[in-house]
Protein backbone atom coordinates (compact mmCIF):
# COMPACT_ATOMS: atom_id res chain seq x y z
CA UNK A 1 0.00 0.00 0.00
CA UNK A 2 1.40 3.05 -1.00
CA UNK A 3 1.35 6.80 0.85
CA UNK A 4 -1.67 8.07 -1.56
CA UNK A 5 -3.32 4.97 -1.01
CA UNK A 6 -3.50 4.74 3.20
CA UNK A 7 -4.15 8.28 3.15
CA UNK A 8 -7.15 8.09 0.92
CA UNK A 9 -8.06 4.79 3.17
CA UNK A 10 -7.92 7.04 6.62
CA UNK A 11 -9.84 9.72 4.92
CA UNK A 12 -12.81 7.26 4.32
CA UNK A 13 -12.23 5.81 7.66
CA UNK A 14 -12.65 9.08 9.05
CA UNK A 15 -16.03 10.01 7.58
CA UNK A 16 -14.45 12.21 4.76
CA UNK A 17 -16.27 10.86 1.38
CA UNK A 18 -15.82 13.50 -0.96
CA UNK A 19 -12.64 15.24 -2.82
CA UNK A 20 -13.19 17.83 -4.76
CA UNK A 21 -10.15 17.55 -7.36
CA UNK A 22 -8.12 19.95 -9.61
CA UNK A 23 -5.05 17.54 -9.79
CA UNK A 24 -1.71 18.13 -11.50
CA UNK A 25 1.68 15.88 -11.68
CA UNK A 26 2.59 15.75 -8.18
CA UNK A 27 -0.64 14.59 -7.31
CA UNK A 28 -1.13 11.59 -9.85
CA UNK A 29 -0.50 8.95 -7.20
CA UNK A 30 -3.69 10.15 -5.43
CA UNK A 31 -5.58 10.17 -8.12
CA UNK A 32 -4.43 6.58 -9.18
CA UNK A 33 -5.43 5.54 -5.49
CA UNK A 34 -9.14 6.51 -6.24
CA UNK A 35 -9.30 3.31 -8.03
CA UNK A 36 -8.71 1.47 -5.23
CA UNK A 37 -10.70 3.40 -2.30
CA UNK A 38 -14.39 3.16 -4.52
CA UNK A 39 -15.79 5.07 -0.53
CA UNK A 40 -14.42 8.04 -2.13
CA UNK A 41 -16.42 9.83 -4.32
CA UNK A 42 -13.73 12.50 -6.78
CA UNK A 43 -15.34 15.46 -8.26
CA UNK A 44 -13.27 17.09 -11.13
CA UNK A 45 -13.48 21.11 -11.10
CA UNK A 46 -11.96 23.14 -13.66
CA UNK A 47 -10.69 26.19 -11.46
CA UNK A 48 -9.27 25.89 -7.92
CA UNK A 49 -11.74 27.90 -6.68
CA UNK A 50 -14.07 25.72 -7.39
CA UNK A 51 -12.68 23.04 -5.40
CA UNK A 52 -13.07 25.03 -2.15
CA UNK A 53 -16.23 27.09 -2.75
CA UNK A 54 -18.01 23.33 -3.30
CA UNK A 55 -15.97 21.84 -0.48
CA UNK A 56 -17.45 25.25 1.65
CA UNK A 57 -20.80 24.24 0.55
CA UNK A 58 -20.70 20.63 1.11
CA UNK A 59 -19.84 21.19 4.88
CA UNK A 60 -22.20 23.60 5.90
CA UNK A 61 -24.79 20.96 4.81
CA UNK A 62 -23.30 17.94 6.30
CA UNK A 63 -21.44 19.62 8.98
CA UNK A 64 -18.35 17.11 8.12
CA UNK A 65 -15.64 18.18 5.74
CA UNK A 66 -14.87 17.09 1.85
CA UNK A 67 -11.49 16.95 1.26
CA UNK A 68 -9.86 19.56 -1.80
CA UNK A 69 -7.09 18.02 -3.75
CA UNK A 70 -4.83 21.02 -4.94
CA UNK A 71 -1.83 21.27 -7.52
CA UNK A 72 1.40 22.99 -5.23
CA UNK A 73 1.31 26.36 -4.50
CA UNK A 74 -0.15 28.09 -7.43
CA UNK A 75 -3.02 25.22 -7.29
CA UNK A 76 -3.78 26.74 -3.42
CA UNK A 77 -3.32 30.51 -4.37
CA UNK A 78 -5.62 30.15 -6.61
CA UNK A 79 -8.37 28.20 -4.26
CA UNK A 80 -7.73 30.84 -0.79
CA UNK A 81 -11.01 33.13 -2.12
CA UNK A 82 -13.11 30.64 -1.23
CA UNK A 83 -10.95 29.51 1.86
CA UNK A 84 -11.18 32.97 3.11
CA UNK A 85 -15.33 32.37 2.93
CA UNK A 86 -15.20 29.26 4.68
CA UNK A 87 -13.30 29.83 7.86
CA UNK A 88 -15.37 33.14 8.44
CA UNK A 89 -18.55 30.36 7.95
CA UNK A 90 -16.66 28.38 10.64
CA UNK A 91 -16.74 25.29 7.85
CA UNK A 92 -14.80 22.12 8.48
CA UNK A 93 -12.46 21.75 5.44
CA UNK A 94 -9.27 19.34 4.80
CA UNK A 95 -6.92 20.69 1.71
CA UNK A 96 -4.35 17.90 0.97
CA UNK A 97 -2.13 20.23 -1.13
CA UNK A 98 0.47 18.62 -3.42
CA UNK A 99 4.14 19.06 -3.14
CA UNK A 100 7.46 18.35 -5.52
CA UNK A 101 8.97 15.14 -3.89
CA UNK A 102 11.51 15.98 -0.84
CA UNK A 103 14.43 15.86 -3.05
CA UNK A 104 13.19 18.01 -5.31
CA UNK A 105 12.26 21.47 -3.47
CA UNK A 106 15.89 22.41 -3.39
CA UNK A 107 15.83 22.66 -7.26
CA UNK A 108 14.35 25.97 -7.67
CA UNK A 109 11.35 24.57 -10.50
CA UNK A 110 9.16 26.92 -12.24
CA UNK A 111 6.33 25.77 -9.83
CA UNK A 112 8.22 26.07 -6.83
CA UNK A 113 7.00 28.17 -3.67
CA UNK A 114 6.60 28.39 -0.29
CA UNK A 115 3.20 26.33 0.69
CA UNK A 116 3.28 26.22 3.86
CA UNK A 117 3.38 30.46 3.73
CA UNK A 118 0.65 30.79 1.54
CA UNK A 119 -1.54 28.59 3.75
CA UNK A 120 -0.37 29.09 6.74
CA UNK A 121 -3.03 33.04 7.44
CA UNK A 122 -5.91 31.38 6.59
CA UNK A 123 -5.15 27.67 7.93
CA UNK A 124 -5.72 26.42 11.59
CA UNK A 125 -3.88 23.10 11.29
CA UNK A 126 -1.25 22.90 8.81
CA UNK A 127 1.61 19.89 8.11
CA UNK A 128 3.97 19.20 5.37
CA UNK A 129 3.96 15.07 5.81
CA UNK A 130 7.94 14.43 5.84
CA UNK A 131 7.70 10.29 5.50
CA UNK A 132 5.39 7.90 4.36
CA UNK A 133 4.91 6.26 7.93
CA UNK A 134 3.83 9.47 9.45
CA UNK A 135 1.09 10.00 6.76
CA UNK A 136 -1.83 7.92 7.81
CA UNK A 137 -1.54 9.79 11.64
CA UNK A 138 -0.53 12.74 9.68
CA UNK A 139 -4.05 12.38 8.21
CA UNK A 140 -6.25 11.65 11.05
CA UNK A 141 -5.27 14.43 12.72
CA UNK A 142 -6.02 16.70 9.73
CA UNK A 143 -9.40 15.60 9.82
CA UNK A 144 -9.89 15.71 13.62
CA UNK A 145 -8.46 19.33 13.28
CA UNK A 146 -10.99 20.65 10.58
CA UNK A 147 -13.94 19.02 12.63
CA UNK A 148 -13.20 21.07 15.75
CA UNK A 149 -15.27 23.17 16.88
CA UNK A 150 -16.75 25.58 15.67
CA UNK A 151 -14.93 23.96 12.16
CA UNK A 152 -11.77 24.75 11.29
CA UNK A 153 -9.52 24.69 8.14
CA UNK A 154 -6.33 22.09 7.90
CA UNK A 155 -3.91 22.10 5.29
CA UNK A 156 -2.12 18.92 4.51
CA UNK A 157 0.82 19.33 2.47
CA UNK A 158 1.68 15.95 0.35
CA UNK A 159 5.11 15.53 -1.26
CA UNK A 160 4.74 13.33 -4.33
CA UNK A 161 7.47 10.79 -2.75
CA UNK A 162 5.39 10.35 0.12
CA UNK A 163 2.61 9.63 -1.96
CA UNK A 164 3.71 6.82 -4.17
CA UNK A 165 6.44 5.41 -1.53
CA UNK A 166 5.55 2.05 0.21
CA UNK A 167 3.55 3.35 3.54
CA UNK A 168 1.52 1.99 6.65
CA UNK A 169 -1.54 0.57 7.37
CA UNK A 170 -4.63 3.89 7.28
CA UNK A 171 -4.87 5.03 10.93
CA UNK A 172 -7.90 4.96 12.67
CA UNK A 173 -10.02 8.39 13.38
CA UNK A 174 -9.00 10.60 16.03
CA UNK A 175 -11.41 12.26 18.94
CA UNK A 176 -12.89 15.14 17.87
CA UNK A 177 -12.88 17.80 21.01
CA UNK A 178 -16.59 18.33 22.20
CA UNK A 179 -18.04 21.78 22.56
CA UNK A 180 -17.33 23.99 25.36
CA UNK A 181 -19.95 24.25 28.22
CA UNK A 182 -20.79 28.08 29.20
CA UNK A 183 -19.82 28.78 32.45
CA UNK A 184 -23.28 28.71 35.04
CA UNK A 185 -21.71 32.36 36.10
CA UNK A 186 -21.89 33.50 32.62
CA UNK A 187 -25.20 32.31 31.96
CA UNK A 188 -26.57 33.57 35.41
CA UNK A 189 -25.14 37.14 34.32
CA UNK A 190 -26.85 37.27 30.99
CA UNK A 191 -30.15 36.23 32.09
CA UNK A 192 -30.04 39.19 34.15
CA UNK A 193 -29.22 41.53 32.19
CA UNK A 194 -32.23 40.14 29.59
CA UNK A 195 -34.32 40.39 32.35
CA UNK A 196 -33.94 44.01 33.55
CA UNK A 197 -33.09 45.22 30.07
CA UNK A 198 -37.10 44.45 28.59
CA UNK A 199 -37.24 46.18 25.05
CA UNK A 200 -33.99 47.39 25.35
CA UNK A 201 -31.90 44.24 25.20
CA UNK A 202 -31.58 41.50 22.09
CA UNK A 203 -30.23 38.55 21.41
CA UNK A 204 -27.37 38.20 18.40
CA UNK A 205 -27.37 34.74 17.07
CA UNK A 206 -25.01 33.30 14.79
CA UNK A 207 -23.10 29.53 13.87
CA UNK A 208 -24.92 26.63 14.63
CA UNK A 209 -27.62 28.60 17.20
CA UNK A 210 -29.01 28.98 13.46
CA UNK A 211 -30.62 25.98 12.76
CA UNK A 212 -33.96 25.05 13.99
CA UNK A 213 -33.67 23.65 17.10
CA UNK A 214 -31.49 26.41 18.56
CA UNK A 215 -33.77 29.36 17.07
CA UNK A 216 -37.05 27.61 18.45
CA UNK A 217 -35.03 27.80 21.91
CA UNK A 218 -33.70 31.19 21.59
CA UNK A 219 -37.34 32.79 20.64
CA UNK A 220 -38.67 31.37 24.02
CA UNK A 221 -36.26 33.27 25.19
CA UNK A 222 -37.00 36.76 23.97
CA UNK A 223 -40.81 35.76 24.12
CA UNK A 224 -40.02 35.46 27.91
CA UNK A 225 -37.40 38.55 28.36
CA UNK A 226 -39.05 41.35 25.67
CA UNK A 227 -35.77 41.23 24.08
CA UNK A 228 -35.22 41.40 20.10
CA UNK A 229 -33.42 38.20 18.70
CA UNK A 230 -31.57 38.88 15.88
CA UNK A 231 -28.78 37.46 13.34
CA UNK A 232 -25.77 38.38 11.05
CA UNK A 233 -26.31 39.76 7.95
CA UNK A 234 -24.39 36.96 6.07
CA UNK A 235 -24.47 33.48 7.78
CA UNK A 236 -23.24 30.23 6.79
CA UNK A 237 -26.30 28.28 7.43
CA UNK A 238 -29.87 29.72 8.52
CA UNK A 239 -32.94 28.08 8.73
CA UNK A 240 -35.90 29.85 8.03
CA UNK A 241 -39.20 30.09 6.37
CA UNK A 242 -43.03 29.28 7.24
CA UNK A 243 -43.05 27.14 10.73
CA UNK A 244 -39.60 28.33 12.18
CA UNK A 245 -39.12 30.34 14.52
CA UNK A 246 -38.56 33.80 13.42
CA UNK A 247 -35.09 36.01 13.74
CA UNK A 248 -34.72 39.20 12.64
CA UNK A 249 -31.55 39.78 9.70
CA UNK A 250 -29.37 43.20 10.37
CA UNK A 251 -28.99 45.35 7.44
CA UNK A 252 -26.00 45.06 5.39
CA UNK A 253 -25.87 48.78 4.85
CA UNK A 254 -24.43 50.98 7.49
CA UNK A 255 -26.69 53.54 8.43
CA UNK A 256 -29.84 51.10 8.04
CA UNK A 257 -28.01 48.51 10.85
CA UNK A 258 -27.30 51.38 13.06
CA UNK A 259 -30.82 52.52 12.35
CA UNK A 260 -31.77 49.03 13.43
CA UNK A 261 -29.70 48.67 16.53
CA UNK A 262 -30.63 52.13 17.76
CA UNK A 263 -32.70 50.76 20.77
CA UNK A 264 -30.76 47.91 22.01
CA UNK A 265 -29.04 48.73 25.42
CA UNK A 266 -27.75 45.31 26.43
CA UNK A 267 -26.86 43.64 23.38
CA UNK A 268 -26.19 39.36 24.33
CA UNK A 269 -24.12 37.57 21.59
CA UNK A 270 -24.07 34.06 20.82
CA UNK A 271 -22.26 32.41 18.49
CA UNK A 272 -20.70 35.58 17.13
CA UNK A 273 -19.49 38.93 17.57
CA UNK A 274 -20.95 42.24 17.98
CA UNK A 275 -21.86 43.78 14.29
CA UNK A 276 -18.80 46.34 12.64
CA UNK A 277 -19.67 47.79 9.42
CA UNK A 278 -18.10 45.79 6.24
CA UNK A 279 -16.26 48.83 5.27
CA UNK A 280 -15.01 52.57 6.61
CA UNK A 281 -16.01 55.50 5.29
CA UNK A 282 -14.64 59.03 5.18
CA UNK A 283 -15.90 61.12 8.29
CA UNK A 284 -18.56 57.78 9.65
CA UNK A 285 -18.24 56.06 12.38
CA UNK A 286 -16.73 52.26 12.48
CA UNK A 287 -19.34 51.54 15.49
CA UNK A 288 -22.77 50.15 14.31
CA UNK A 289 -24.26 49.87 18.20
CA UNK A 290 -25.63 53.02 20.01
CA UNK A 291 -23.01 54.97 22.31
CA UNK A 292 -23.71 52.93 25.88
CA UNK A 293 -25.02 49.46 24.74
CA UNK A 294 -23.70 47.18 26.98
CA UNK A 295 -22.16 43.93 24.80
CA UNK A 296 -21.87 40.71 26.88
CA UNK A 297 -20.40 38.04 24.87
CA UNK A 298 -22.09 34.55 26.38
CA UNK A 299 -21.29 32.43 24.07
CA UNK A 300 -18.42 31.50 21.23
CA UNK A 301 -18.37 30.08 17.84
CA UNK A 302 -17.22 26.85 19.38
CA UNK A 303 -19.05 26.56 22.35
CA UNK A 304 -22.14 24.48 22.65
CA UNK A 305 -24.56 26.72 21.80
CA UNK A 306 -27.54 24.80 21.59
CA UNK A 307 -26.85 23.69 25.94
CA UNK A 308 -26.25 26.87 26.25
CA UNK A 309 -29.77 28.45 25.24
CA UNK A 310 -31.63 25.81 26.45
CA UNK A 311 -30.22 26.58 30.05
CA UNK A 312 -30.36 30.47 29.40
CA UNK A 313 -34.57 29.18 29.14
CA UNK A 314 -34.76 27.51 31.86
CA UNK A 315 -33.01 30.69 34.05
CA UNK A 316 -35.50 33.46 32.35
CA UNK A 317 -38.38 30.82 33.03
CA UNK A 318 -39.23 30.48 28.91
CA UNK A 319 -42.08 28.74 28.23
CA UNK A 320 -42.68 26.02 25.04
CA UNK A 321 -44.96 26.96 23.24
CA UNK A 322 -44.01 30.94 23.22
CA UNK A 323 -41.95 30.96 20.15
CA UNK A 324 -42.90 33.71 17.43
CA UNK A 325 -43.14 31.41 14.43
CA UNK A 326 -42.91 32.73 10.94
CA UNK A 327 -46.17 32.43 9.05
CA UNK A 328 -46.64 31.35 5.99
CA UNK A 329 -46.74 33.79 3.70
CA UNK A 330 -49.77 33.83 0.73
CA UNK A 331 -47.30 35.10 -2.19
CA UNK A 332 -48.02 35.04 -6.09
CA UNK A 333 -45.44 35.58 -8.67
CA UNK A 334 -44.84 39.18 -9.27
CA UNK A 335 -46.82 41.63 -11.02
CA UNK A 336 -44.43 44.18 -11.36
CA UNK A 337 -43.74 45.74 -14.92
CA UNK A 338 -40.50 45.11 -15.22
CA UNK A 339 -38.28 42.50 -13.62
CA UNK A 340 -36.31 43.97 -11.16
CA UNK A 341 -35.12 43.52 -7.88
CA UNK A 342 -38.80 43.18 -6.20
CA UNK A 343 -39.72 40.85 -8.97
CA UNK A 344 -37.55 38.73 -8.66
CA UNK A 345 -37.88 38.14 -4.57
CA UNK A 346 -41.47 38.13 -5.00
CA UNK A 347 -41.66 35.64 -8.11
CA UNK A 348 -38.81 33.14 -6.02
CA UNK A 349 -40.66 33.45 -3.09
CA UNK A 350 -43.85 32.63 -4.32
CA UNK A 351 -41.88 29.29 -6.14
CA UNK A 352 -39.77 28.08 -3.39
CA UNK A 353 -39.61 24.83 -2.84
CA UNK A 354 -40.32 22.84 0.85
CA UNK A 355 -36.95 22.55 1.76
CA UNK A 356 -34.97 24.20 -1.10
CA UNK A 357 -31.11 25.22 -0.38
CA UNK A 358 -30.68 28.81 -1.76
CA UNK A 359 -27.09 29.88 -2.20
CA UNK A 360 -26.92 33.57 -1.99
CA UNK A 361 -24.51 35.58 -3.76
CA UNK A 362 -26.95 37.89 -5.86
CA UNK A 363 -25.44 41.54 -4.52
CA UNK A 364 -27.74 44.12 -4.99
CA UNK A 365 -30.04 42.48 -7.02
CA UNK A 366 -30.83 39.55 -4.54
CA UNK A 367 -31.63 42.01 -1.30
CA UNK A 368 -35.12 42.11 -1.17
CA UNK A 369 -34.90 38.37 -1.52
CA UNK A 370 -34.44 37.47 2.07
CA UNK A 371 -37.30 39.49 3.18
CA UNK A 372 -39.92 38.84 0.71
CA UNK A 373 -39.12 34.70 1.26
CA UNK A 374 -39.11 34.97 4.93
CA UNK A 375 -42.54 33.42 5.33
CA UNK A 376 -41.90 30.84 2.24
CA UNK A 377 -41.79 27.02 3.01
CA UNK A 378 -39.37 25.78 4.90
CA UNK A 379 -35.52 26.28 3.44
CA UNK A 380 -32.24 26.86 4.24
CA UNK A 381 -30.26 30.18 3.62
CA UNK A 382 -26.41 30.15 2.76
CA UNK A 383 -24.60 33.76 2.32
CA UNK A 384 -21.42 35.31 0.92
CA UNK A 385 -19.79 35.16 5.29
CA UNK A 386 -16.12 36.50 3.77
CA UNK A 387 -17.23 39.09 1.25
CA UNK A 388 -14.83 37.47 -1.61
CA UNK A 389 -17.10 37.17 -4.31
CA UNK A 390 -17.27 33.71 -6.72
CA UNK A 391 -18.29 31.58 -4.18
CA UNK A 392 -21.88 31.18 -5.21
CA UNK A 393 -21.67 28.80 -8.08
CA UNK A 394 -19.33 26.05 -6.76
CA UNK A 395 -21.36 26.25 -3.62
CA UNK A 396 -24.54 25.17 -5.21
CA UNK A 397 -22.34 21.98 -6.32
CA UNK A 398 -21.19 21.30 -2.92
CA UNK A 399 -24.52 21.50 -1.52
CA UNK A 400 -26.49 19.38 -4.44
CA UNK A 401 -23.80 16.65 -3.67
CA UNK A 402 -24.48 16.94 0.19
CA UNK A 403 -28.47 17.03 -0.17
CA UNK A 404 -29.25 15.18 -3.82
CA UNK A 405 -32.55 15.12 -2.85
CA UNK A 406 -32.81 18.90 -1.92
CA UNK A 407 -33.46 21.33 -4.87
CA UNK A 408 -30.57 23.74 -4.78
CA UNK A 409 -31.10 27.56 -5.64
CA UNK A 410 -28.00 29.66 -6.83
CA UNK A 411 -28.64 33.19 -6.38
CA UNK A 412 -25.82 34.89 -8.86
CA UNK A 413 -24.93 38.22 -9.67
CA UNK A 414 -23.24 38.18 -13.02
CA UNK A 415 -20.08 40.09 -12.04
CA UNK A 416 -19.48 37.34 -9.39
CA UNK A 417 -20.39 34.24 -11.86
CA UNK A 418 -17.78 35.47 -13.92
CA UNK A 419 -15.16 34.51 -10.94
CA UNK A 420 -15.86 30.86 -11.03
CA UNK A 421 -18.42 30.68 -14.41
CA UNK A 422 -16.68 26.54 -14.52
CA UNK A 423 -18.84 24.92 -11.55
CA UNK A 424 -21.76 25.13 -14.23
CA UNK A 425 -19.37 22.46 -16.05
CA UNK A 426 -19.24 20.78 -12.83
CA UNK A 427 -22.81 20.75 -12.44
CA UNK A 428 -23.35 19.11 -15.66
CA UNK A 429 -20.83 16.86 -15.08
CA UNK A 430 -22.27 15.72 -12.10
CA UNK A 431 -26.14 15.86 -13.04
CA UNK A 432 -26.52 17.89 -9.94
CA UNK A 433 -30.16 19.60 -9.53
CA UNK A 434 -29.18 23.25 -9.44
CA UNK A 435 -31.15 26.26 -10.76
CA UNK A 436 -28.86 29.22 -11.20
CA UNK A 437 -30.36 32.41 -11.69
CA UNK A 438 -27.31 34.46 -13.04
CA UNK A 439 -29.00 38.29 -12.06
CA UNK A 440 -27.45 40.22 -15.22
CA UNK A 441 -27.75 43.68 -14.29
CA UNK A 442 -24.46 44.43 -16.57
CA UNK A 443 -22.16 45.82 -14.12
CA UNK A 444 -21.00 45.44 -10.60
CA UNK A 445 -23.84 47.84 -9.39
CA UNK A 446 -22.60 47.37 -5.76
CA UNK A 447 -19.38 48.97 -6.26
CA UNK A 448 -21.84 52.02 -7.81
CA UNK A 449 -23.69 52.49 -4.92
CA UNK A 450 -20.08 51.80 -2.80
CA UNK A 451 -18.52 54.80 -5.11
CA UNK A 452 -20.82 57.43 -3.67
CA UNK A 453 -20.64 56.53 0.04
CA UNK A 454 -17.09 56.22 0.05
CA UNK A 455 -17.19 59.95 -1.10
CA UNK A 456 -15.57 59.85 -4.51
CA UNK A 457 -19.19 60.50 -5.91
CA UNK A 458 -16.78 62.70 -8.39
CA UNK A 459 -15.51 60.13 -10.25
CA UNK A 460 -15.85 60.66 -14.04
CA UNK A 461 -16.41 58.65 -16.80
CA UNK A 462 -13.97 56.92 -17.24
CA UNK A 463 -13.71 55.28 -13.69
CA UNK A 464 -17.65 54.81 -14.27
CA UNK A 465 -17.06 52.72 -16.91
CA UNK A 466 -14.64 50.23 -14.82
CA UNK A 467 -17.65 49.63 -12.76
CA UNK A 468 -19.66 47.79 -15.94
CA UNK A 469 -19.57 44.71 -17.56
CA UNK A 470 -21.62 45.50 -21.14
CA UNK A 471 -18.77 45.98 -23.31
CA UNK A 472 -18.93 43.24 -24.50
CA UNK A 473 -22.21 42.10 -23.11
CA UNK A 474 -22.15 38.64 -21.28
CA UNK A 475 -24.04 35.94 -22.74
CA UNK A 476 -25.22 33.61 -20.22
CA UNK A 477 -27.40 31.74 -22.16
CA UNK A 478 -24.14 30.97 -24.61
CA UNK A 479 -22.06 30.83 -21.56
CA UNK A 480 -24.03 27.78 -19.66
CA UNK A 481 -24.69 25.90 -22.33
CA UNK A 482 -21.64 25.89 -24.01
CA UNK A 483 -21.04 24.05 -20.46
CA UNK A 484 -23.75 21.35 -21.09
CA UNK A 485 -26.68 23.02 -18.68
CA UNK A 486 -29.95 23.97 -20.81
CA UNK A 487 -30.24 28.07 -19.97
CA UNK A 488 -32.91 30.58 -20.69
CA UNK A 489 -32.93 34.25 -20.75
CA UNK A 490 -35.49 36.07 -19.35
CA UNK A 491 -36.42 39.70 -19.72
CA UNK A 492 -39.79 40.06 -18.20
CA UNK A 493 -41.80 39.16 -14.85
CA UNK A 494 -43.93 36.34 -16.44
CA UNK A 495 -40.78 35.03 -18.46
CA UNK A 496 -38.87 34.46 -15.18
CA UNK A 497 -41.57 33.06 -13.96
CA UNK A 498 -42.10 30.07 -16.58
CA UNK A 499 -38.36 29.78 -16.85
CA UNK A 500 -38.47 29.42 -13.12
CA UNK A 501 -41.46 26.98 -13.13
CA UNK A 502 -40.01 24.90 -15.70
CA UNK A 503 -36.22 24.38 -13.74
CA UNK A 504 -38.01 23.53 -11.00
CA UNK A 505 -39.53 20.58 -12.99
CA UNK A 506 -36.13 20.07 -14.30
CA UNK A 507 -33.58 16.81 -13.01
CA UNK A 508 -30.53 18.30 -14.41
CA UNK A 509 -28.61 21.38 -13.62
CA UNK A 510 -30.27 24.59 -15.37
CA UNK A 511 -29.42 28.41 -15.70
CA UNK A 512 -31.94 31.09 -15.69
CA UNK A 513 -30.59 34.98 -16.73
CA UNK A 514 -32.22 37.08 -15.94
CA UNK A 515 -32.08 41.04 -17.60
CA UNK A 516 -32.79 42.94 -15.08
CA UNK A 517 -34.50 46.61 -16.00
CA UNK A 518 -32.83 49.76 -15.10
Amino acid sequence: MNGAQSLLRTLVGSGVRVCFSNPGTSEMHFVAALDDVPEMRSVLCLFEGCTTGAADGYARMTDRPAATLLHLGPGLTNALANVHNARKACTPMLNVVGEHATYHRTKNTPLSSNIEGLARPLSHWLRTTERPADLPRDAAEAVAAALTPPGQIATLVLPADVSWAESVAPAAPLKVPARRSVDEGALAAAAGVLASAGAGGAILLGGVALREGSLAVASRIAAATGARLLCDTFTGRLERGAGRAAVERLPYFAEACASALASVRELVLIGTQAPVPFFAYPNKPSELLAPGCNVHALAAAGDDLHDALVRLADRVGAKAGSERMQARAQLGPSQRPKLDAKAIAETLAARLPEHAIVIDEGGTEAFLTPVMSAGAPRHDWLSNTGGSIGMGLPMAVGAAIACPERTVICLEGDGGAMYTLQALWTQAREGLRVINIVLANRSYRILNVELERVGAEQAGGRARQMLRIDGPTLDFVALATGMGVSAIRAETPSDFDRALTRALAAEGPCLIEAVIGG
